[in-house]
């Protein structure tokens, strides 16, 4: 398995497993959930990432975080050793009864979610613990104060944040400084609206861990039979799919690896060991300078 390291501190492999679909609106049975847990780490996945609010509405806070805590503990595979698994949780974001997502960027708040994420893992440090979502009526550096003193408290190792602009990045790295190790943004061959964060990321060591990295690919097919046509976006990376004989959403996450560099983590979501296994192998794939022209570089 390829490795990445979030900033200059934790190397983790390339490719990460997003565990948000165990938990959510449709989620799989326990066993299912935990065998998919463990298809990711026996394929060399030790970046695990989940959140306080992945839980379906009218759940319980935490629910995903505590799966995840089931799944090592029960894990026995051949991948990686409990020490060498990092898992970034995130809090600052909750669900309504309605299915909604809130937001909640007190310090108060804050503090209180990762010491409860922390237990509800396991105990000790988290290993990342990223800032959800910029909340509107709370000042942003106010927020990333309570971040810093989890750091200080040794309540958490290593700081990220999420779903932010190019200005939220260096206030983050301003409060944050060397504890802030990556930022999550939603990108996809379909969504490049974070390519300005992505590049500044690149020149402050920090890395880059797109969420929905794959965006709807396995929506799109190539034209067929059937008359359906790919999503424009998409098409291209069907058409190498078939041609190297791999899935399109494989192609999709070795992709997003290539991207200059060299600090991009996708975080794929699985609800199927099969999936889980077929992410992780992307790592395994390196695009032609040809291919990369076709899939738009």
């Amino acid at each position: 398995m390829l490795r990445r390291t979030l900033g200059d501190r934790v190397a983790v492999s390339a490719i990460g497993l997003g565990a948000m679909p165990l938990s959510i609106e449709g989620h799989p049975d326990e066993a299912r959930a935990l065998a998919t847990v463990h298809a990711a780490l026996d394929a060399g996945v030790t970046l695990l990432d989940t959140a306080d609010s992945y839980h379906p509405p009218g759940g319980d806070t935490g629910a995903n975080e505590l799966l995840i805590a089931r799944a090592l503990a029960a894990y026995g595979g051949s991948g990686a050793g409990r020490d060498d698994i990092l898992v970034a949780t995130k809090g600052g974001r909750g669900r309504s009864a309605d299915g909604g997502w809130t937001v909640d960027g007190r310090p108060a708040h804050l503090r209180r979610a990762a010491e409860d994420s922390a237990r509800r893992l396991g105990g000790g440090a988290i290993g990342l613990y990223q800032l959800h979502k910029p909340d509107p009526a709370v000042p942003y550096a106010e927020s990333l104060g309570a971040i810093r003193e989890l750091v200080d408290a040794g309540t958490v190792r290593l700081a990220g944040i999420s779903n932010v602009d190019r200005a939220q990045i260096l206030l983050a790295r301003e409060i944050l400084g060397d504890a802030l190790v990556s930022v999550q943004n939603q990108y996809s061959p379909a969504v490049r609206d974070s390519e300005p964060e992505l590049r500044l990321c690149a020149e402050l060591g920090l890395a880059f861990l797109p969420w929905s990295p794959l965006g709807g690919i396995s929506r799109s097919s190539l034209d067929g039979p059937s008359g359906r046509r790919a999503d424009p976006h998409f098409a291209a990376f069907h058409r190498v799919a078939a041609t190297r004989g791999v899935s399109p959403q494989r192609v999709a996450l070795a992709w997003l690896l290539a991207r200059p560099g060299g600090h991009v983590l996708p975080i794929p979501g699985a609800s199927r060991p099969e999936t889980a296994r077929d992410s992780a192998l992307a790592t395994e794939l390196k695009l032609t300078a040809e291919e990369l022209a076709e899939l738009g570089e």
